[in-house]
């Protein structure tokens, strides 16, 4: 909402500074979002009049002007504006005049000097040599009643300042300048004046046949006829200048003064040219196959929900939104119809939207207007355009079929002062609602209860809360106390072995993943195919049919995502997905944050897809497997403790799938996806996928600062035959248990697996070697061959007793 700060004083004019002005309505929750200047500084500029303009002796375009200041003797001005004429009065900017800065950010200073050898004593402006808008197409006319001399600031009032306002919704009263005068007075005690609008006694009897089918559409429907307009009568410059600073631009006078009301009031309203209308109007819903073309230029197509105002032919405008283009008043226009009306919000909301764009009339519609003022609005309208646009008019027609009614709302004090933070008395409450305009009583004496009752311009007020908001901006938001909260503030210090969920974001990311975000609910085909769960947690309004089931699992979202690209032939993903997953458990107890018998932990998913590098000259080209996913996983924990066991899981290859586990317990499973579900969603090859508690992957290893060792390692190598079945897990596990006098075993490392694909002396067909590399050392001395020997023996007894391990010839 944008307006200039003269206009709002004409309603109300309080002992305030404009300063003070903006931070009263910014207190009482109507932010000033800006308070500009309506013009650039400049200075000794004065209303002149050209009194003799003559053509320059040494110039085609130019003229030499006598121009009257009312300082006696007239002034020898230079001049190429095109609409330089006698008669006229202009800006005369005087000799030493500074004018407002160009785009070197200098301001001009005005000299005397000589133009094609003739001297100019001056410069008559246009309005962007003064920064006053973008019209260069000659000089700034001034009304025939501006008085010579007259400093042109005062004239135009150009020392005025443009509000805007930034209203939320609910303060639709507000979407005027009378609005905020109303509000303005209630802040700060001051006197308002009344919008009353005297009524035009008619001079004809001409009306205009109006029905209103729609009640729900319509609650009240006023209506003029006036006859014998001149449409194309100038605007007052007042009237213009005032939209302009309300960053609305003059059109015609009948259009202009539409406007003017509906910035005054907030009433809009709408001027149909008669002659152009069918019969009579109908007030009514649209129906299917209708269709209108808008002032704006655009045809749409109406529909059954959709207010329409309509003759007995065609439809001529979109209630409460746009008038159509066929009754739009022009230069031929000889007489007019005048409309103003009371459109029910839930009629019009959206509407405008629908169509993609938006109007001043829809915005103030739908937020709610004051039913009980359209016949003031019809004849203030009427008033200007008799004296503007001349004409006769008609009795006002106003029918009432649906008049909205405001119901009390009881206001409890004890309640507000709690709410409040801040101790308020009943009569504290009931003089701010007396000077808002509201009905207010004492529902019973001595209960502290209030009974009040909203003024029809206010849509908003219908609970105990909206008056609580009322008596908190009558007293200023600035002015509320400042209370230190009850409980201690005490900082939450994450502890160093926990990483946030920021940190593991970004710890995916490092491993050329690309972070998803997908829907909580999913298709339960998902649900039973994916993560095995035959009774999911069942939504009972979803927004889709295949979205009808909370997810117990991340790898169908990362799965649906996989499809999408590979759709749009991206033939390599990494991507991951942190989010909630949701699964029946009895042991969860409702609270703030959670809700009993659903379990709620994060988890994180990760999918690869594609080849492991980009296609490169260097490299030979491979598959993304198993054992890549699996270091990802290893370099995203990177603690010890972490291993993997074989498992199953009903998303992955029945062998390709292992338990992730931390200091032996299960957080989770990395596997490549089954080949049913591959070939189910048709995916040319097989996805790598994981999946693991957010909470356990947050954890981290700090690190342990050891001394470097004096002694250079030793390492020796061991080839042993074990049975197909055993996995190379126990085989390090028996190694490492090894006894180690002075902890000589250091580590021990699978470099190699041999199966061969014929039978080979010392091996059966069900056997495989693994060669071991066992790094041994002591810190303070070095190793013997002795000791050696005997840690290495050590181990083969180990691997023998506990994996039937025997050395390889």
């Amino acid at each position: 909402m944008q307006f200039p700060e003269s206009w709002l004083r004409e309603f109300c004019n309080p002992p305030l500074t404009t300063q003070q002005l903006a931070d009263t309505l910014t207190m009482a929750g109507m932010e000033v979002e800006a308070a500009v200047p309506a013009a650039p500084p400049f200075s000794q500029v004065v209303v002149g009049e050209i009194r003799e303009a003559v053509q320059h002796p040494n110039a085609d375009r130019l003229r030499v002007c006598q121009v009257d200041v009312g300082q006696g003797a007239l002034l020898s001005i230079v001049c190429g504006a095109p609409n330089a004429r006698v008669g006229i009065r202009v800006p005369v900017a005087m000799v030493g005049a500074e004018l407002p800065p160009g785009e070197d950010g200098k301001a001009f200073l005005i000299k005397l000097g000589q133009l094609r050898g003739v001297e100019s004593q001056g410069m008559l402006c246009s309005a962007r040599e003064l920064k006053l808008s973008e019209d260069h197409g000659g000089l700034l006319e001034l009304g025939a009643d501006a008085p010579l001399g007259c400093n042109v600031r005062e004239v135009l009032q150009l020392d005025d300042t443009v509000f805007t306002l930034k209203l939320t919704p609910n303060l639709g009263h507000a979407l005027s300048v009378y609005g905020i005068a109303r509000e303005l007075a209630a802040l700060t005690h001051t006197a308002l004046k009344p919008l009353a609008a005297a009524a035009v006694l008619p001079s004809i009897d001409a009306k205009l046949s109006v029905k209103v089918s729609a009640p729900d559409l319509c609650g009240r429907f006023s209506g003029r006829v006036v006859r014998g307009v001149n449409t194309q009568a100038k605007t007052p410059a007042w009237m213009v200048d005032r939209l302009a600073r309300c960053g609305q631009r003059s059109v015609t006078a009948l259009v202009d003064i539409s406007n003017y009301v509906m910035f005054e009031s907030g009433q809009p309203t709408h001027i149909f040219d008669l002659d152009k209308i069918h019969g009579s109007l109908d007030v009514r819903w649209g129906r299917v196959g209708e269709e209108l073309k808008l002032l704006n230029g655009n045809t749409v197509k109406l529909s059954p929900d959709v207010g329409v105002i309509a003759d007995d032919l065609a439809i001529e405008s979109i209630a409460g939104i746009m008038g159509g283009d066929t009754t739009a008043v022009g230069d031929a226009t000889q007489n007019i119809y005048i409309e103003a009306a009371f459109w029910w919000p839930s009629a019009v909301a959206g509407r405008s939207r629908r169509y993609n764009f938006a109007t001043d009339a829809g915005h103030r519609f739908e937020r709610g207007v004051d039913p009980t003022r359209t016949v003031e609005q019809i004849e203030r309208i009427t008033a200007l355009v008799l004296d503007i646009c001349g004409g006769q008019a008609g009795p006002v027609d106003d029918q009432q079929p649906h008049m909205p009614q405001r119901p009390a709302v009881t206001l409890r004090v004890a309640r507000a002062a709690k709410v409040i933070g801040m101790p308020v008395s009943q009569a504290q409450c009931q003089d701010t609602f007396e000077r808002l305009g509201f009905a207010v009583s004492e529902v019973a004496r001595g209960t502290g209860e209030l009974s009040v009752t909203p003024p029809m311009h206010r849509f908003d007020i219908t609970l105990e809360e909206d008056l609580i908001e009322e008596v908190v901006r009558m007293a200023g938001f600035d002015n509320l106390p400042t209370t230190p909260p009850i409980a201690p503030v005490q900082p939450l210090v994450r502890s160093e072995r926990q990483r946030s969920r920021f940190a593991l974001r970004r710890s995916m990311a490092a491993l050329g993943y690309q972070e998803t975000i997908n829907f909580s609910f999913v298709q339960e085909r998902w649900e039973t195919e994916l993560a095995g769960n035959a009774n999911p947690i069942r939504l009972l309004n979803p927004i889709a049919s295949q979205m009808s089931v909370m997810r117990s699992s991340l790898l169908g979202s990362l799965l649906q995502v996989l499809k999408h690209n590979l759709d749009r032939k991206i033939d390599r993903l990494r991507i991951f997905e942190l989010g909630r997953v949701f699964w029946r458990d009895a042991n969860v107890a409702a609270s703030d944050t959670a809700v009993a018998g659903i379990a709620q932990p994060m988890q994180l998913a990760g999918l690869a897809y594609g080849p492991v590098r980009q296609t490169q000259w260097g490299e030979k080209g491979r598959w993304v497997d198993f054992f890549d996913a699996k270091g990802d996983v290893q370099s995203l924990l990177a603690r010890p403790g972490l291993g993997f066991a074989k498992a199953e899981h009903p998303a992955f290859h029945p062998g390709r799938c292992a338990a992730i586990l931390d200091g032996g317990v299960r957080i989770g499973v990395v596997g490549e996806l089954h080949p049913r579900w591959r070939q189910a969603y048709d995916l040319p090859l097989a996805p790598v996928l994981f999946e693991l508690d957010a909470q356990a992957a947050m954890q981290v290893a700090l690190p342990q600062a050891t001394a470097l060792p004096k002694q250079l390692p030793v390492q020796r190598d061991l080839a042993v035959i074990v049975h197909d079945s055993v996995a190379h897990d126990a085989v390090l596990a028996a190694a490492s248990a090894a006894p180690s006098p002075g902890s000589l075993l250091k580590a021990v490392q699978l470099f190699d697996v041999f199966k061969p694909a014929q039978a080979v002396s010392g091996m059966g067909p069900d056997e495989k070697s693994l060669a071991l590399r066992l790094t041994l050392g002591d810190d303070e001395q070095t190793l013997t061959e002795a000791q050696i020997d005997a840690q290495v023996q050590a181990v083969l007894q180990r691997l023998q007793s506990q994996v039937a391990a025997r050395l390889r010839a």
